[in-house]
């Protein structure tokens, strides 16, 4: 599933194309939202926000569109009136003058008036977005520290959204190895020191990826990996998540995977001993 920095990015390329243009057409595949095909035509793209994994994509500051990317949506941008070649269903069409923004295969979508966001069941309950809402180190910090996170663990307390929003499974693996803490660890458990250092990594981490389309380790790590030739982004990007069986960066020890909470999660054992 795309995480917070994927679709972040996919919320700036059809900003890109639709913020300050007037909407042509709009197409809904499902039949209980096609009465507001009317409705939004002819409006205007205000902006395109994140909450998490979730995409708000606001018209004239009045109606909403929420879509969730779910494990198999995907957004695509081409010319309006070409459709690319693929076997995805089409589920949302945007239009402009010039460009369309197409959402394939995703299946929860709605259109809420804007001063109802606030009530939407996903929205109303997760914790602030990291790259829309960039809550700072302190924030975070005392979200760790409080009563109703600080004593779960934390590989499972990282990809619960109400915690922070936009946080998944190789984000929590690499912010955790970045941290040096093994993902069975509790905030309570920690010295406040490792405690901010966590939190900060959180941030750092997150925004990196944004900013490198989903590289989580250090430049320098990545000039030297490239430069022994390891050219493969999917060999480079990483420091645990998906490196199962491989050695450290670091120390050498073989990666392990463990499942925790039903989810896959990467770690050191012993960067990150318990």
């Amino acid at each position: 599933m795309p995480e917070g920095p994927e679709i972040r990015i996919a919320a700036d390329r059809i900003a890109k194309v639709l913020v300050q243009k007037e909407i042509t057409r709009i197409q809904f595949t499902f039949d209980h939202l096609r009465q507001f095909e009317k409705v939004l035509a002819g409006l205007t793209v205000t902006s395109v926000e994140t909450r998490g994994k979730a995409m708000l994509t606001y018209f004239d500051d009045l109606w909403v569109i929420y879509s969730h990317n779910q494990l198999y949506g995907r957004w695509l941008i081409t010319d309006n009136g070409k459709l690319p070649q693929t076997n995805r269903q089409l589920r949302l069409a945007i239009e402009t003058q010039k460009k369309a923004a197409l959402l394939y295969s995703a299946t929860d979508i709605s259109v809420i008036h804007k001063s109802e966001l606030i009530n939407h069941p996903f929205l109303a309950k997760i914790g602030p977005d990291i790259l829309s809402e960039r809550p700072d180190v302190d924030i975070v910090t005392a979200r760790l520290l409080s009563p109703a996170f600080s004593r779960r663990q934390l590989a499972t307390l990282l990809l619960d959204q109400r915690f922070l929003a936009g946080l998944g499974t190789y984000l929590c693996a690499e912010i955790l190895f970045f941290s040096k803490l093994h993902p069975k660890t509790k905030a309570s458990k920690c010295t406040t020191t490792m405690v901010r250092e966590l939190a900060s990594n959180i941030l750092k981490i997150t925004q990196q990826s944004y900013k490198t389309h989903g590289i989580t380790n250090p430049p320098e790590l990545v000039a030297q990996l490239k430069a022994s030739g390891i050219v493969n982004k999917q060999r480079y990007r990483h420091s645990v998540y998906g490196r199962a069986g491989e050695s450290c960066y670091e120390c050498g020890t073989s990666i392990e995977r463990n499942n925790l909470g039903g989810r896959p999660i990467f770690h050191c054992p012993y960067c990150q001993s318990l």
